[in-house]
């Protein structure tokens, strides 16, 4: 590779590591259920449903752009933490150690201001205490009950997954917005009928 500035350096440094995004597989099927989903493809899915959907979100005036780059960055971390399944108890034990290390990684490897600004762009969608941070994890929640659908729930069932899993991991969506929390629960109940989704058990 050419000789850059430094600047230049860390960032292309940078840029070529996350490429490996792009090989960390999902539990979620593409629609066509020819093959899983990667984290690449998971980010720039959401990342377009942010444009496309943010009329349904209950706060006003959300900062379209720190959304975007929370959905662009949150999964990066899973090029060393690797992708914990949402239903995996024990997975999630270590997971915010892991991935908490993951980014004290890849964000060092950006000159010092951008590393700080992502670092903290990631820390703001875990604490999900903000609308924009809501609002990204809502559509995190959101995107896999739409790809489980048109695949008759292929990951659920191969998992054993059961509607009441998936009312609790889908529930951050009504933080951010009742329309589309509605919306997410009406597909679940779809699912459970459709026999794609096992019900609560008794």
């Amino acid at each position: 590779m050419a000789e850059a500035p430094d600047r230049l350096a860390e960032q292309v440094r940078f840029i070529v590591e996350i490429d490996k995004l792009k090989h960390v597989l999902r539990q979620t099927w593409l629609t066509d259920g020819s093959r899983r989903e990667n984290d690449a493809e998971h980010s720039w899915h959401m990342a377009l449903m942010a444009v496309l959907l943010r009329e349904y979100a209950d706060e006003a005036g959300l900062d379209l752009f720190r959304v975007l780059t929370m959905l662009l960055v949150h999964d990066l971390v899973e090029i060393d933490a690797g992708d914990t399944f949402a239903y995996d108890e024990a997975g999630h034990g270590d997971k915010a150690e892991r991935e908490r290390r993951a980014a004290d990684r890849l964000f060092r490897l950006l000159p010092s201001d951008q590393g700080r600004e992502l670092r903290a762009l990631w820390d703001e969608f875990e604490a999900r205490e903000t609308p924009e941070a809501r609002y990204a994890a809502a559509l995190d929640r959101l995107q896999p009950l739409l790809l489980h659908m048109p695949t008759e729930g292929k990951c659920w069932r191969s998992h054993g997954v059961t509607a009441d899993q998936v009312l609790e991991r889908c529930s951050p969506i009504g933080d951010s917005s009742s329309a589309l929390w509605a919306y997410a629960q009406r597909l679940i109940r779809e699912a459970v009928e459709r026999g794609y989704l096992a019900p609560a058990p008794e």
